[in-house]
């Protein structure tokens, strides 16, 4: 199986597209508004069947999970493969690796090691940069650590770093390779202008990327590199070339939110802090950090966010460790709070929450003790878990106290050890007014799978449902027979669901020959395209090859329109669906104004708008072929007999 295949075997599209856009149910499948364009019908549909997604609106396009990160975040084939590989817990082969030491990529790093000389210079020397050190100033950072951080400040020029580093021999191409520039409709400019610059190192001390702080209103906020050949925000810490010492030395690692944070950490003393720049922690991070220590602290604001965070933190670290040969089989709390059974790891991951309305910058400046109780008292993640559910449920209310039940009695269910079992148990038990025996009873009943979990809806080893092998069979006839050249670049890219094969046809109608091609090919999917160029093809003639390419391409065309009727028919039957349940709703709120002995003035308006409303919608029910069952007499006379 390739890496490709893995990935999507270990991911669930509607998973992945759900972290994006707001999905619903539509028969078998889902729907959103598309991400893509303006619209306010849905007309996007995910199909974790075939896993695939679909635009039936002004895109007119779909394919698979790649096809969909590709395009949301505006990644190239071997970037999005990165990111995904890392949700799914994939780790890729060699050729990453070695990609990694080229000539470009020595490139970048000089390209960012030299604008963060030129930017430093700016903030240290220029009358430009005085706004930028008075703000560091007044966050109590002052010229030593400036210089520590290598802080910097960007002109707000469109050009100026863009004419500096071209005069220094780096092409507009590698400044754009690297981040540095922009592609805009008027031509390439300089990405960070008039901000604050962090520039950030990966683990050996090279800067891979920076970070920009708006000084005035201009939006964003904070403005980062995006994803190059050598920044990866997912895989990069903040200061972690700095704090590596201090983490061996204090046996664990605090991770922070923001660059701010992490430097009043350092400047007070506190080496080992790292900051995540805003993301959440990632498999990678985890074994960057694994690497120094086996311990790691969230510092997570106290709020809602922050439960999530820790929650999946803990899922995170499971899975970027599960290969590392230190695992044995317990229960592990997902960040969605479900247990399931699998590898445990050697990395103790803990939670300190911060004061209300407090971040780290400010605590560590204001009372540097308090810091270090606040680490040093840091809880597990059950304990966080149970403190975070017992903190917004209301005591006095049943159902809450049922909602926490159901939260917390699965991680208290899959606890193995009898004693720490009891513990907990006897927690949960207080927090929901419940004796122990009836919650053991109830722990002992087996538990109905939710519809979606986490497991992939298929085994790793069974790819063949991923793999698609007419659009393989389209590919191996253009590659085995030339003379189709013309005819195989009418085919639409769209028609190709999976990725990988879009991507080769694409290689395809760019190359010349068979060598250009498999240069044109991302490293990523050579094997693939070996996998194509080995199948077994027939010894057709020129004109048999031609009309099997175009019953190829009619086979994948009606596959295109099976699917628009199916969403079509999903999208039906969810509006019925929809409207049934709305007609319930005012059926019964017809029926408690007839049981009304004085009804007032807003009653009768109520009766009146909700009479009309019924009618509205069984016309729209006739017009799908469907009649609405009256209950007794017509709903809408009722109403008007109670009036």
């Amino acid at each position: 199986m390739s890496t490709v295949e893995e990935v999507k075997a270990r991911l669930d599209i509607a998973d992945v597209v759900g972290q994006y856009v707001q999905l619903q149910k539509a028969g078998r499948n889902f729907r959103a508004l598309c991400p893509f364009h303006s619209e306010k019908t849905p007309s996007f549909f995910v199909s974790p069947e075939r896993q695939t997604w679909h635009c039936f609106g002004a895109c007119g396009t779909g394919g698979d999970v790649f096809a969909f990160v590709m395009r949301k975040e505006g990644l190239e084939f071997g970037q999005t493969l990165r990111l995904l590989a890392e949700k799914a817990g994939v780790r890729l082969p060699e050729w990453r690796e070695e990609a990694e030491e080229s000539g470009e990529r020595q490139r970048l790093l000089a390209a960012n090691e030299a604008a963060a000389q030129y930017f430093h210079n700016l903030i240290v020397n220029s009358e430009a940069g005085k706004g930028a050190r008075e703000y560091l100033e007044r966050r109590g950072i002052d010229s030593r650590w400036t210089q520590e951080f290598l802080l910097g400040y960007s002109l707000a020029s469109w050009d100026a770093l863009q004419r500096y580093l071209g005069e220094r021999g780096f092409s507009e191409d590698e400044l754009l390779a690297a981040g540095l520039l922009v592609e805009g409709e008027s031509g390439r400019h300089d990405r960070f202008r008039g901000r604050l610059m962090f520039p950030i190192r990966d683990a050996k001390g090279r800067v891979t990327g920076f970070g920009a702080r708006a000084l005035d209103a201009t939006p964003p906020k904070y403005l980062n590199t995006p994803q190059t050949a050598v920044f990866d925000k997912g895989s990069t810490l903040y200061a972690l070339e700095r704090a590596r010492d201090g983490i061996r030395r204090e046996g664990g690692a605090v991770i922070v939110e923001g660059y701010m944070d992490a430097i009043a950490a350092h400047q007070h003393g506190f080496t080992n802090v790292v900051a995540s720049m805003g993301t959440a922690l990632t498999e990678r991070q985890v074994r960057l950090i694994k690497r120094f220590a086996g311990r790691i602290v969230l510092a997570l604001d106290a709020d809602a966010a922050g439960s999530e965070a820790a929650l999946r933190g803990q899922e995170v670290v499971e899975e970027a460790l599960r290969e590392a040969g230190e695992t044995s089989v317990t229960p592990v709390l997902t960040w969605r709070g479900l247990v399931r059974y699998q590898e445990s790891v050697s990395v103790d991951l803990r939670v300190a929450v911060l004061p209300p309305g407090r971040d780290p910058d400010d605590v560590i400046r204001s009372d540097e003790a308090a810091w270090r109780e606040l680490v040093a008292g840091a809880k597990p993640v059950l304990d966080y878990k149970f403190e975070a559910v017992a903190a917004r449920t209301d005591s006095s209310d049943p159902r809450a106290r049922s909602q926490a039940v159901k939260e917390l009695a699965p991680v208290v269910g899959a606890i193995v050890d009898p004693v720490v079992r009891a513990h907990y148990l006897q927690r949960l038990s207080r927090l929901a007014l419940v004796k122990e025996e009836e919650l053991t009873a109830m722990l002992a009943r087996p538990q109905r799978r939710q519809a979606r979990v986490s497991t992939p809806p298929q085994a790793v080893g069974q790819s063949d449902s991923r793999r698609d092998q007419r659009e393989e069979f389209l590919l191996a006839l253009l590659l085995r027979y030339p003379t189709s050249r013309d005819q195989g670049m009418e085919v639409r890219p769209e028609l190709l669901w999976q990725m990988e094969n879009r991507q080769v046809l694409e290689a395809w109608k760019q190359a010349g020959d068979a060598e250009a091609l498999r240069e044109g090919v991302p490293a990523e999917l050579q094997t693939h395209l070996d996998g194509i160029t080995s199948l077994r093809v027939p010894d057709f003639g020129e004109r048999e090859a031609q009309e099997a390419l175009e019953s190829c391409v009619r086979r994948l065309e009606e596959r295109q329109l099976r699917l628009e009727k199916q969403a079509s028919a999903a999208a039906v039957a969810s509006e019925e669906e929809a409207v049934g349940d709305k007609i319930s709703l005012l059926q019964a709120a017809s029926e408690l104004l007839e049981g009304s002995e004085t009804p007032d003035l807003q009653d009768e308006r109520v009766a009146k708008a909700a009479g009309r409303l019924i009618e509205d919608m069984a016309a729209g029910l006739r017009l799908h072929g469907r009649e609405p069952e009256p209950k007794g007499e017509d709903q809408a006379e009722n109403i008007e007999v109670n009036q």
